[in-house]
């Protein structure tokens, strides 16, 4: 504990935690849009798969906690950073450089705070929507009787706020991701000029993808494809 809290004041070791919590997030986003297309599948794939990582038990739990350690240790950590350069430095946010490589300082690298909060507001959201909802059961194939989290999915894309306001927050995401895949990265010691170019592009791919596939998903539902291809009639 006493070395963990050591890392917290110290800005390598911020840095390097930094890193870390940002790599596991960024495991756990590449999984939830994987598990999220499956509402495309199979009529019961989706809520299937849900009810296999539900079905995990403690075990899930202990996933669950870790990841929510990693979340606010991230946002903690980010914060704290930019509240001590914005003290010391008004414009330092802006101005800053990493060592032994470009800073690629953009407009996503700028805006990391801004990106961050609005993602840590919508998590909150986001989990009283669908994680503590009651949605209802349906019987899967194998006669398990499981959270009908397809169709609660489906209603809640039918609704003109949460779709665009999802869409809007999905496009932030790939921002945030764009500029922290690079950061994230290089904080574990990827810090060649070498290869700083290459981890930038394949960051800016890998946002891309990440924020298109999710911002896909309402938008699609919404414009009734997604009801179409789930055979549920949404309205």
């Amino acid at each position: 504990m006493a070395s963990f809290l050591q890392a917290l004041k110290s800005q390598v070791g911020r840095k390097i935690l930094t890193g870390i919590t940002g790599v596991g997030l960024i495991i756990f986003i590449i999984f939830h849009l994987a598990t999220n297309l499956q509402v495309f599948g199979e009529v019961h794939a989706f809520n299937e798969a849900a009810y296999a990582l539900e079905s995990m038990g403690w075990l899930l739990y202990i996933l669950e906690a870790g990841l929510a350690i990693a979340f606010l240790l991230h946002a903690y950590i980010g914060i704290s950073i930019w509240w001590r350069r914005r003290k010391a430095r008004p414009d330092g946010y802006e101005k800053y450089q990493s060592k032994g490589g470009p800073s690629h300082v953009t407009w996503a690298s700028r805006s990391m705070i801004f990106t961050g909060i609005v993602l840590l507001v919508f998590l909150v959201i986001h989990l009283d929507t669908f994680k503590f909802a009651d949605p209802g059961t349906v019987v899967l194939p194998g006669g398990e009787e499981a959270r009908d989290l397809k169709a609660l999915m489906l209603a809640t894309f039918q609704q003109p706020i949460y779709t665009f306001g999802y869409t809007a927050v999905m496009i932030l995401l790939g921002f945030h991701l764009g500029h922290g895949f690079w950061s994230a990265f290089t904080s574990l010691t990827m810090k060649h000029n070498r290869y700083s170019a290459l981890i930038y592009t394949v960051g800016i791919a890998f946002a891309f993808l990440m924020a298109v596939g999710f911002l896909f998903i309402p938008l699609y539902i919404y414009f009734g494809g997604g009801c179409e291809a789930a055979l549920i009639q949404c309205q």
